[in-house]
């Protein structure tokens, strides 16, 4: 209720903003509109991130999420000389350069974000904001040497705030993983189990996860041992209200399997987990990295079909390098190949035993195959048919807003609000 009488002070306050003359040529009136555009822009845009069906329950209850009316409020708030106009920018920033690459298609406006960051980069170029934004935006480009001396010298700019060393830790980790340089990916993720509390069972995931990517005797130098670290997962998990981090549940089951006596190795888990945090989208703008990547996946595929002695987890194996895989074929423009190795997940759903999310996420994918090929008819259906026929799934949530998303770039009608909606 307290969040609902705040956006309904908010209308207010747009609504005395609109009738408004004579005060406009007050100093303070540009303050307090500035105010309102974030606010109003902030609740627009965040709701407008939720799936059709919650948006609507959310309209009934007064609310909005109009994601243009929130995008042009926060940009009219951005370019004001107000007090909160670096709030209304910093909003617009975390929408293109996070929230659409973790809940969305991952296709940000990074235009706009550079252009957004420039007056600030330009007083403050030595910044650690501003470096860790001008970083953010070089590692979505896919400029990843860029993007790390960017992080470094964020690292270097303070050490007051030692929330944003951890943040870079995190970028740093993926920079180099989308490199395969798991040795220095490693070196972050140890330093994020050491120094910060966010989320230690991700973060002992992540450490394992990429060790698993290197030969073991180079795991035997730096003193680790993968087992122990997986197990170490479900017990670090921290509860909100009673409730799991889907991530964080995600990694512990994952991580369950090396609780037996004799551990069953996951297949590439720090490429699922890239997947995870929709870090192929990222990838997608290195095609050579891409290919290493395929390559990865590729002997990883001939390993399991060598494999003599299959475990009850083989085959859900095989389907999760069958997705990947798929992904880099797509990104590379190889989609007749791609769509053979979706096709392939989907054929096995049957008798798939452990990961749930495999088939909703591989139809989803196959999807934005079909988009990409310009069918968007036969998107819009498979998608629909991700959306609608699973549940119960592993990061259910998740897909969901990538779902939401992105029906609404292809004008599907279900992604769609009803036409009763108000503004604002």
């Amino acid at each position: 209720m307290r969040i609902r009488n705040s956006y309904q002070i908010y209308k207010d306050c747009l609504a005395a903003v609109n009738v408004t003359n004579e005060v406009e040529k007050q100093k303070t009136f540009a303050h307090f509109k500035g105010g309102v555009n974030m606010g109003i822009g902030s609740f627009n845009l965040m709701l407008s991130l939720l799936p059709s069906k919650v948006l609507r329950l959310m309209e009934f209850l007064g609310f909005s999420g109009d994601r243009e009316l929130g995008l042009s409020q926060l940009r009219e708030g951005a370019a004001s000389n107000s007090l909160r106009s670096i709030l209304s920018t910093l909003t617009l920033l975390m929408f293109h350069l996070y929230i659409t690459v973790i809940l969305g298609t991952g296709e940000g406006d990074l235009a706009e974000a550079e252009t957004l960051l420039q007056p600030y980069t330009e007083r403050f170029p030595n910044g650690a904001l501003m470096l860790f934004y001008v970083a953010r935006i070089a590692l979505l480009k896919g400029n990843f040497t860029f993007a790390q001396e960017k992080y470094l010298a964020c690292i270097a700019a303070q050490e007051e705030w030692h929330q944003i060393h951890h943040l870079c830790y995190w970028e740093l980790m993926w920079a180099y993983s989308f490199e395969q340089n798991w040795n220095e990916a490693y070196r972050y993720a140890d330093l994020l189990c050491k120094e910060s509390k966010w989320s230690q069972a991700i973060y002992i995931f992540q450490k394992a996860a990429i060790l698993s990517m290197l030969p073991e005797e180079e795991v035997t130098k730096l003193g680790e041992n993968i087992v122990e670290l997986f197990r170490e997962v479900d017990g670090a998990r921290l509860r909100i209200a009673g409730k799991s981090i889907p991530t964080e549940k995600f990694a512990a089951k994952k991580a369950k399997r090396y609780f037996s006596s004799n551990p069953v190795n996951l297949v590439v888990p720090a490429l699922e987990m890239m997947y995870v945090w929709n870090g192929f989208t990222i990838l997608g703008k290195r095609p050579e990295l891409t290919e290493n990547i395929l390559n990865t996946l590729e002997k990883a595929e001939e390993q399991l079909r060598m494999d003599l002695d299959p475990s009850e987890y083989h085959l859900d194996d095989q389907c999760i390098v069958q997705l990947l895989k798929g992904l880099c074929l797509r990104h590379l423009g190889r989609l007749d190949q791609a769509e053979q190795c979706f096709n392939h997940v989907l054929a096995s759903e049957n008798n798939i035993k452990h990961e749930n999310y495999l088939v909703p996420f591989t139809m989803y994918e196959l999807g934005l195959l079909y988009k990409q090929k310009g069918d968007i008819q036969e998107a819009i259906a498979v998608i629909e048919k991700a959306k609608m026929n699973y549940k119960d799934y592993n990061m259910e949530s998740r897909l969901h807003f990538r779902i939401h998303a992105t029906l609404n770039t292809m004008g599907s009608f279900s992604a769609k609000l009803s036409p009763s909606r108000t503004p604002a």
